[in-house]
């Protein structure tokens, strides 16, 4: 399309075909329909918000997509999510740490218990969790609240440490109750006051201090410790030392030493350490995959809408069989 039509089309002198439509719908991957539905209330926000310097492209439009969607089988029956804890932001340190112990708590984790499976648990609090490749260049995470429930979106492109730290981070935004975030670098230092205090709420629920401050030994056994601990609880080294640093648990060369440690595959074998890849891409929740094939089952979608529902990680003949209908059902419809 010319540049001169396309500036036509934005200043209202220049109307749009259906075709140009779904080109422009195939372009931005998106569905025609979106073009005339108002996006959830928490893109607008963001949108109205304007905050220079904080979007991704790739994430956000992913996260709009999948809250779109989600909205889609929330008005259709196919899903129903719990809703927000809404739990007050923490202003302190100590809050923090005890949001995380109360969040813990509410998925069902213990004091000391590493927090496996976090994806599945975040779903009970009404937070569906999806994880995709976005690139190495795009942010970390976002998430985004809807009327009822939210969506988070990890970028599978990183390592599984980094990923579950995203998704602790997003966590931390949805049970304070922010419309829309957009995280970059979630490992980083550098961070306002408010994200500062998300980094230590996601590094507590992963890392619960009763854990850390019981199992650490340091000195001679610096390394096996980092080795053990980061395998179980399943974070990065980096992570490992920030949370041990910020407990006092450690001294500053243990951290130093933690930091510089790599998990060798001889470790592996002989501490007989569990090498887990949670949150690989592409993952899907459990509940919207289900909610997907309820509709699909109940004949409210087609098998095209179904696998792009799934965002194309099906294939047609993975769908489940349709209840076939009697050749005279069709005086049930026009009698």
């Amino acid at each position: 399309m010319d540049r001169s039509a396309l500036a036509k089309i934005e200043i209202g002198r220049r109307g749009v075909s259906a075709t140009e439509l779904v080109q422009f719908a195939q372009v931005f991957d998106m569905r025609v329909e979106w073009f005339f539905d108002d996006a959830p209330q928490a893109v607008l926000s963001r949108r109205q918000a304007a905050e220079p310097g904080a979007s991704s492209p790739s994430v956000d439009r992913f996260t709009e997509r999948l809250a779109r969607e989600v909205e889609f089988l929330q008005r259709t029956g196919g899903i129903e999510l719990a809703a927000t804890p809404a739990m007050p932001f923490p202003e302190t340190v100590e809050q923090a740490e005890d949001a995380a112990t109360e969040a813990r708590g509410r998925m069902g984790y213990d004091r000391e218990e590493p927090s496996t499976e976090l994806s599945k648990r975040v779903a009970s609090l009404g937070l569906l969790v999806f994880s995709w490749e976005l690139g190495d260049s795009g942010a970390d995470g976002a998430s985004i609240l809807l009327e009822q429930g939210g969506v988070a979106v990890v970028n599978g492109s990183y390592q599984t440490g980094r990923r579950r730290l995203t998704l602790a981070h997003e966590l931390g935004h949805y049970l304070f109750g922010d419309e829309y975030s957009t995280d970059w670098s979630v490992v980083g230092t550098l961070a306002p006051t408010r994200e500062k205090r998300i980094d230590l709420f996601a590094r507590s629920v992963l890392l619960p201090s009763a854990a850390m401050e019981s199992r650490w030994r340091g000195g001679d056994n610096t390394r096996v410790d980092a080795v053990c601990l980061a395998s179980e609880y399943r974070v990065d080294m980096t992570t490992l030392a920030r949370r041990l640093d910020e407990l006092g648990v450690a001294s500053p060369e243990e951290s130093a030493l933690v930091r510089a440690t790599r998990t060798r595959q001889s470790d592996i074998v002989e501490l007989g350490l569990l090498v887990a890849d949670e949150l690989a891409p592409p993952m899907l929740p459990d509940a919207y995959v289900k909610a997907v094939l309820n509709v699909y089952r109940s004949e409210q979608v087609t098998a095209a809408r179904a696998l792009g529902l799934l965002l194309d990680t099906w294939q047609e003949e993975d769908l489940p069989d349709l209840h076939t209908l009697p050749a005279d059902a069709v005086w049930s419809f026009v009698s």
